[in-house]
């Protein structure tokens, strides 16, 4: 794995973090229909991308 892999892999975990928790807070406090479901498609997009670079 190259310098440039372990840089992305940081950021996207970085990036998992932050979704994570305004995941956690959309769900307390429903304001905005559809929130929820953009924030859990992008948390599975991010986690693909992270599967995919730690196997090559």
């Amino acid at each position: 794995m190259d310098k440039k892999a372990k840089k992305k892999i940081d950021v996207l975990q970085k990036k998992l973090q932050t979704l994570r928790q305004q995941l956690a807070g959309a769900r307390k406090q429903n304001d905005e229909p559809g929130e929820v479901e953009r924030l859990e498609r992008d948390i599975t997009a991010a986690e693909q991308e992270l599967e995919k670079l730690k196997a090559s």
